[in-house]
């Protein structure tokens, strides 16, 4: 186990370093001046140069790529030209929202997407398994916008039963911060109606970012539960007289989980790049509206900022999914 920790580490230094270089090149090569965008289009010609000298930008580019990459070790990840903050303040300080809005998806993917997957599997070629794929169908082919506009009509212009964007009220007070996500803040303070009001808000945007991964994980559970079904010693349990929930638990579900497991980690980038989206359609404040409205500013650290978070929670995913082999299959922890 610690020798796949290690393996993973030495792999994020590589994985930081070619992400911070592409991204890097590309931000130099699309037409933009970071420095006329601070000063203005009006600001003098001494200002302007002076903008230019503080930002390294007349510096060669081999200078400013090493002065960029020895301020990552350092935690530096420059300073946002829009808000005019670090962005490493900046992308903390979103990063909460979009985390819990992950993480609450993630949660209903894994347990609708397994439960889905295990009846269809099951229940192969019946009229369970018809309605399983056609729901898991429609979730890889709907666009993420185009189903939370839906929603949004729906439960928020017709029914009128939830808030169609922020995380919170205007008129309802946030909870202490602790952790920064308001559904367990408000609960470790007892403010229930701040839960409450928090749920609401988080409902839609999450059930709408996990339906392409729970589309996912549904077709790799039912997939996996068909092949191992049909194994030699699922048909021994089964005459051995065990009990269906035993066969299939036990021992049909946990022998399926390898290579869900690894679906399940790859498909977690579809929450990251999906999240970006989600943000904007229902107006969440996180990190994907933060590098969208980055974007329209051409606010190049911020992006770069952003794209180097995202590149290390990719590789903090592939060790977890490593991990948890580990603990699920003896022969690859032996």
């Amino acid at each position: 186990m610690l020798k796949v920790i290690k393996d993973r580490m030495i792999m994020l230094v590589f994985v930081v370093f070619g992400v911070s270089l592409i991204t890097f090149l590309i931000s130099n090569v699309i037409p933009g001046d970071p420095a006329r965008m601070i000063v203005g289009q009006r600001a003098s010609q001494e200002t302007y140069q002076s903008i230019r000298e503080q930002l390294g930008l007349n510096d060669p580019l081999i200078i400013q790529y090493f002065n960029y990459v020895k301020g990552l070790f350092t935690g530096d990840l420059g300073t946002s030209i829009r808000t005019q903050q670090p962005v490493l303040e900046d992308i903390l300080s979103y990063l909460p929202a979009t985390l819990e809005l992950i993480i609450i998806a993630f949660m209903i993917a894994i347990f609708f997407g397994m439960i889905i997957g295990v009846f269809t599997g099951i229940y192969n070629n019946t009229m369970i398994d018809y309605i399983g794929r056609i729901f898991s169908i429609s979730g890889v082919s709907t666009p993420i916008f185009l189903s939370g506009l839906i929603v949004i009509i729906i439960f928020y212009g017709q029914l009128d039963w939830l808030p169609s964007s922020g995380r919170l009220d205007l008129t309802m007070a946030r909870p202490p911060t602790v952790t920064g996500f308001y559904t367990v803040d408000s609960l470790m303070v007892g403010n229930l109606e701040t839960f409450r009001n928090a749920v609401s808000h988080i409902f839609l945007p999450a059930l709408i970012l996990s339906y392409v991964l729970l589309s996912t994980v549904t077709r790799q559970v039912r997939s996996s539960m068909i092949d191992v079904l049909n194994k030699e010693y699922i048909r021994t349990a089964n005459a051995n007289g065990l009990s269906k929930w035993t066969v299939n638990v036990r021992y049909a579900l946990r022998n399926s989980l390898i290579p869900t497991i690894t679906v399940i980690g790859v498909s977690f980038g579809s929450l990251l790049g999906g999240a970006v989206v989600t943000e904007i359609v229902f107006n969440w404040p996180g990190m994907g509206k933060y590098v969208v409205d980055s974007i329209g500013s051409l606010d190049f650290p911020a992006i770069m900022g952003f794209t180097i978070v995202i590149a290390i929670g990719y590789v903090l995913i592939n060790l977890i999914v490593d991990l948890l082999y580990i603990f699920l299959d003896p022969q690859i922890r032996e």
